[in-house]
């Protein structure tokens, strides 16, 4: 039983954590009093083992240097950076300004609220990367003007829970930051390849509105005309469009002759910032050549997009890393509340508060799971669950659909974190083993784990939008009327079909790698490639061309040929004189 016991520790050790993680106990200190309490009876073991446990006291005197390691981490200082700026942005009120504007401008067509709640919900994620920040300001603020105006209780709660999910997979995502440290690859990389999923997964969410429009249009009514305070303006706003693409178009030779491969994005950038100024210098003199819609949707897209430049732009373009990147976000967070008149003392200190509790939060889980991968690989679990998936029918795609499903079940019960810090490092060297690109893996995972937000009834975008949702029958301060409130059931309800879009989504990447793997740029065709091996001259010009290096002779290394000493005799005439100096016959005086 002892030998059996001991030879079995890997998945006896990985079953006890998922149980102590069931019954309810903390992540970090589970991971912990798991690894410490296996390590002592492995080392007991492991004389039974027939040697697949290596563990022995001494090893523990490696865990501080584990743990500096995890400390001194710079990939993981983006984690704060990114932090604190969702938090003061959310703070500053950009996303009540977002949606309000975005709001007035597909107001007159069905659904527009809804399409404006996803859109305000993947500029939140590009600029936030806060999954709760995004769901709770859209649910304060989205929310009361959808049931005001006679949406459908499911397919408002579930776009608003689905669209703050999008900081999940939108750079610069949290997630994306820990994926990437825990596979070893750059979050710069994880960046690129997960950009497009996530706008392919915002447009299903779109589609998805689309045709509740046309199915169930009570649903999702059209915003009444007395409710658009911005009137009509949209012909103003195609006119802005076309300056910026013209200035981009004129300014684009010029441009080239500096900055090369870059002139195109200087080119937008300086239109851009042209009708920026122009709708500024056009509202503050009272001109307005411009309609109110279009300058308030220009003077109010226009920041959060700089700012999504100044963080992503810059990190894809190579001039700073993620972490840097999160640093100049967390200024333009701070520049940004500060023009807006809402920068304080207590926005900075609630930012720093909440920046604090996530950055322990994570420093603790990874100290955990630090000491529980000690005693696992200690016991061979690495190379019990390479055999385990490495094995699994169908090679590479049937191992991706494995561990879909298995992350996609344990999302019910673990957080993403939780899910990053515990399960993936062991997926790493099986994936390694099939050949499949850690990046590729990591958005596939990152797409997955963003269903854990959604799931009923542990999902935690749930509990956000419950916690500001209206329980009970309200007034509302616009209409006078009286308003139902909205039940748990329909929110759980709205959720599922968001979470069969996802699904699908994973799918969809699994199926086509390539949305994810242009991160490594063009793909070079070696069958074209064509190498030339340029003629040397040679020092025989009369015989065949030798390619290489000139042939040389071996040079003659031996002593100088030294003539005997001459005593007395004369020198013989042309005879060559080598050497020894010709000496006289000595005379001698009697």
């Amino acid at each position: 039983m002892i030998e059996f016991i001991a030879i079995n520790m890997a998945p006896i050790m990985f079953a006890s954590l998922v149980l102590f993680l069931l019954l309810g106990y903390p992540v970090a200190f589970s991971l912990a009093a798991n690894g410490l309490v296996f390590f002592a009876i492995g080392v007991w073991l492991a004389p039974y083992s027939e040697n697949s446990i290596t563990l022995d006291w001494p090893l523990l005197f490696t865990m501080p240097q584990r743990l500096w390691g995890v400390m001194s981490n710079e990939t993981l200082l983006a984690i704060p950076f990114f932090t604190f700026m969702g938090i003061v942005l959310e703070r500053s009120g950009m996303a009540e300004d977002l949606l309000d504007t975005v709001g007035q401008l597909f107001g007159p067509i069905r659904g527009g609220l809804a399409y404006a709640v996803i859109i305000v919900g993947a500029l939140l994620a590009a600029t936030t990367g806060v999954v709760a920040a995004s769901v709770i300001a859209m649910g304060l603020i989205s929310l009361p003007i959808m049931l005001r105006y006679g949406y459908d209780r499911r397919v408002a709660t579930g776009v608003i829970a689905a669209s703050g999910t999008l900081a999940q997979i939108i750079p610069p995502s949290l997630v994306l930051i820990v994926l990437a440290d825990q596979l070893g690859r750059s979050v710069g990389d994880m960046y690129k390849g997960a950009m497009l999923p996530g706008l392919v997964l915002t447009g299903f969410y779109m589609i998805y509105v689309f045709i509740v429009s046309v199915v169930r249009p009570s649903w999702v009514p059209a915003l009444p005309k007395e409710a658009r305070t911005l009137g009509n303006g949209v012909l103003s706003l195609l006119v802005a469009i076309l300056v910026v693409v013209a200035l981009a178009y004129g300014l684009h030779p010029y441009l080239t002759a500096h900055f090369g491969e870059n002139a195109d994005m200087m080119g937008v950038t300086a239109g851009i910032s042209a009708i920026y100024l122009y709708a500024i210098v056009d509202k503050s003199t009272g001109m307005n050549l411009m309609s109110r819609l279009a300058q308030q949707v220009i003077m109010v897209l226009i920041p959060p997009l700089a700012l999504i430049f100044l963080v992503l732009g810059t990190i894809f373009l190579g001039i700073a890393t993620p972490t840097e990147g999160g640093a100049m976000g967390a200024v333009g967070s701070l520049l940004l509340a500060g023009l807006k008149g809402r920068l304080n003392l207590g926005v900075i200190r609630q930012a720093l508060e909440s920046t604090t509790r996530l950055s322990a939060f994570v420093m603790f889980i990874l100290i955990g799971a630090r000491v529980f991968s000690l005693t696992f690989y200690g016991v061979n679990g690495h190379v019990w669950v390479e055999h385990l998936l490495v094995g699994l029918p169908g090679g590479a795609t049937g191992f991706l659909i494995f561990v879909s499903i298995l992350v996609f079940l344990l999302a019910f019960f673990l957080d993403f974190f939780e899910l990053a810090f515990i399960i993936v490092p062991l997926l790493v060297a099986p994936a390694m083993a099939l050949g499949i690109d850690l990046i590729w893996f990591g958005v596939i995972l990152g797409v997955n784990m963003q269903t854990s937000f959604m799931h009923p009834p542990f999902g935690f975008s749930l509990f956000y939008l419950r916690s500001v949702a209206p329980k009970g029958a309200y007034t509302d301060k616009v209409t006078g009327r009286q308003i139902a409130g909205v039940t748990t059931g329909q929110i759980y309800y709205g959720a599922i079909p968001f979470v069969v879009i996802q699904v699908v989504m994973i799918g969809v990447v699994i199926a086509f790698p390539q949305l994810v793997m242009h991160y490594k740029g063009p793909v070079v065709d070696a069958s074209a490639v064509e190498i030339t091996v340029p003629t040397l001259n040679t020092l025989n010009p009369g015989g065949a061309p030798i390619l290489g290096a000139p042939q040389l002779g071996v040079p003659q290394l031996g002593a100088p040929q030294l003539g005997a000493p001459q005593l007395g005799a004369p020198a013989i005439p042309g005879a060559p004189k080598l050497g020894a100096p010709q000496l006289g016959a000595p005379e001698v005086n009697p």
